[in-house]
């Protein structure tokens, strides 16, 4: 983290503390992330917060592939170096083209993504725009090439991940540093916008 959070993190204590430093430290190789320490503060945000996560997690109607490429560019989008460090780092762990996720910063000017790559990636960022900038060309397309079903689950994953970089970004929670602790190269930077 490259500056302390906005609001203090603080000691997860007792069982429930016990038991959530467990959890992270064996899915995330011995780390415990100081967002846990933010988000601690209010359990019941965290709770509710990592259950809807995991849940989320199990749906598979859309590839995980486009799931984690529309998270990555959301999080490119507001900023939120966290999510974008953590999903780079899961995609490591579940092979994700990493190719494809370094360059999710620049997905526009980069060469490596299929058509229907780019597709949920225009789609990931109009859903994120105030106000959104969703189409009914965006829908159509994405509607024919992945059906009802993957289309709905693909868009709540894009909400979720508003959800969780814009309370990251606002908390001034930055990246843990997963993916560089893990040697992975490190990702295209976003041009900047005129």
């Amino acid at each position: 983290m490259n500056h302390p959070a906005r609001v203090p993190a603080v000691e997860l204590t007792g069982l429930t503390g016990a038991m959530v430093r467990f959890y992270a430290r064996k899915r995330l190789g011995g780390t415990v992330p100081a967002a846990l320490g933010v988000l601690w503060n209010n359990r019941k945000v965290l709770r509710g917060t990592m259950g809807i996560g995991g849940k989320i997690e199990k749906w598979d109607a859309c590839d995980k592939s486009l799931k984690s490429f529309a998270h990555m560019a959301v999080a490119s989008m507001i900023g939120c170096t966290w999510c974008l460090d953590f999903n780079y780092f899961k995609g490591h762990d579940e092979g994700l083209d990493l190719d494809k996720a370094r360059e999710i910063p620049r997905w526009r000017d980069s060469a490596v993504f299929t058509d229907l790559e780019r597709d949920v990636l225009a789609y990931a960022e109009a859903m994120s725009t105030t106000e959104p900038t969703v189409t009914d060309e965006m829908v159509d397309r994405l509607l024919k090439k992945l059906g009802a079903e993957a289309l709905v689950e693909l868009t709540s994953v894009i909400a979720f991940a508003n959800l969780t970089t814009r309370t990251n970004v606002a908390l001034g929670i930055e990246s843990d540093g997963f993916a560089a602790a893990c040697g992975l190269k490190p990702m295209a930077e976003r041009p900047a916008t005129v």
